[in-house]
């Protein structure tokens, strides 16, 4: 699927988020929709599957749309049991609305699967080790290193150095295998793009931004 069609996906799924929570879930598709392409690249597979997982990464929480009263107009982090249980349901919600759009078997396991930590306490299905689908595994990875590095409405955005130590920290939730070539990605000259990216949305004046900066969360 082409990348306007993949973009144009956000539009009618995005039926409780406001203009500005689009604008960010889509610049944080886009994200990990870079760094999932170049781990793919760095482990050689093919073309093809490098290609499928941008658009996996690009539509991984697509799912999130169809919760934004519980994760829009937030001030802070902190989500009730109740809540965490509706929010964990977005790998599930995205897989449905991406098999309606006939996306490929990757995507849709890639996208079902990219919250299950390698030592099997994540979610939805606690798989662990190779159990989880290879491209959850990269997902996995790429998605924490991007909500790292990005301004969130709780927090400002950890540097590159901060964030790969918090990596380090939990990386029993993480394939080794695949967490080495993504340390060689970050440490190689071509991550440059994704550095000049990420430096341009951190910019951008989402609204809730002015209030965190303004000290008022």
């Amino acid at each position: 699927m082409l990348l306007q069609e993949t973009l144009d996906l956000y539009e009618p799924e995005n039926d409780t988020a406001m203009e500005d929570d689009l604008e960010e879930a889509i610049d944080h598709g886009i994200l990990v929709s870079k760094l999932a392409f170049l781990l793919s690249k760095e482990m050689e597979m093919d073309e093809n599957y490098c290609y499928t997982m941008a658009v996996a990464g690009m539509v991984h929480d697509i799912g999130k749309l169809k919760l934004g009263q519980f994760l829009y107009k937030r001030s802070n982090n902190t989500l009730t049991v109740e809540e965490m249980k509706y929010i964990r349901m977005h790998p599930a919600i995205g897989y449905e609305i991406l098999k309606k759009y006939k996306y490929d078997d990757t995507i849709l396991e890639s996208v079902y699967h990219h919250h299950e930590n390698y030592d099997g306490t994540g979610y939805p299905d606690n798989l662990k080790e190779s159990a989880i689908p290879i491209g959850g595994r990269i997902l996995r990875i790429c998605d924490v290193y991007a909500a790292l590095i990005s301004d969130r409405r709780y927090r400002s955005a950890f540097n590159q150095e901060t964030a790969i130590n918090l990596l380090i920290e939990e990386v029993k939730n993480f394939d080794m295998g695949i967490f080495l070539a993504f340390l060689r990605v970050v440490h190689s000259e071509k991550f440059s793009d994704v550095n000049n990216f990420v430096h341009e949305i951190n910019k951008k004046n989402y609204s809730w931004r002015k209030i965190l900066h303004d000290g008022y969360y």
